[in-house]
């Protein structure tokens, strides 16, 4: 069984979800050793075993992952049953939303910002791709939307933010800086005070988050900086195209 981290939060409230660490799969170098992208070159059969170790430490059956295309954009995607895991991960969209009925969905990170929402009282979850693109396209505001169009409110909803390149490693250009401040201008999430700027991402989630009636109390922030703790995480920023990937994945009620 793979290495990796939970939200107290979420495992508060039954949910079973994870996002794995680094460590503890069977991938060589660059990609030692538990990376779970199908399509950065590593192995084909170690992703699979990564894979299987990782339904097993999250609680679903192997190959039941739903999965899509991520394009940083804000398209959502329904994990119903109607389409098949492996026809879904063909699909465009950075988002999932899965009703009550035990399906796992989860989206790939390897820098980007990655929420899973859960709703204690119908079961449904969600699981957001929030890269800073999607971030600023309104890819949070589309989540909420289509949970609040199931009958579910902000009020219970839990959300928890797993770990993803922090305001230390986040230098941005000044047309990336103001579209992010201006995308959430409460959060003053832009530090001018160095070279280049660098952009607090978390503070912008939570801002927008907070902005859609979450609470602090409802929102979980499970530490750790992708780019900078190399023995933990996978980083595009830091290995670019040979990095490996994290999974967030929750599974629903």
């Amino acid at each position: 069984m793979g290495d990796v981290l939970r939200s107290p939060l979420l495992e508060r409230h039954g949910f079973r979800h994870a996002f794995n660490l680094r460590s503890g799969g069977v991938s060589a170098e660059p990609f030692s050793s538990f990376n779970l992208g199908r399509a950065v070159g590593d192995d084909a059969e170690s992703v699979l075993e990564n894979h299987k170790r990782f339904a097993a430490a999250v609680g679903y059956p192997d190959g039941a992952l739903y999965e899509v295309s991520q394009v940083h954009g804000c398209e959502l995607r329904v994990a119903d049953g109607e389409v098949a895991p492996q026809e879904l991960r063909q699909r465009e969209a950075d988002a999932l939303l899965a009703p009550p009925g035990g399906r796992a969905i989860g989206v790939r990170v390897a820098d980007c910002v990655p929420v899973l929402f859960g709703d204690p009282e119908s079961g449904t979850v969600a699981a957001v791709h929030a890269g800073w693109r999607g971030t600023v396209r309104g890819v949070l505001e589309q989540a909420v939307a289509q949970l609040e169009e199931r009958g579910i409110g902000t009020g219970a909803l839990q959300a928890a933010i797993f770990p993803h390149i922090r305001s230390c490693c986040f230098e941005v250009g000044e047309d990336v800086a103001a579209e992010l401040h201006a995308a959430a201008p409460e959060a003053d999430a832009v530090d001018r005070d160095r070279d280049k700027p660098h952009v607090n991402l978390t503070a912008v989630v939570v801002a927008k988050l907070q902005r859609l009636g979450l609470a602090s109390s409802q929102i979980d922030d499970v530490a750790g900086c992708t780019r900078c703790e190399p023995e933990r995480f996978y980083s595009y920023r830091r290995e670019g195209k040979r990095s490996g990937r994290h999974l967030a994945a929750i599974v629903s009620r």
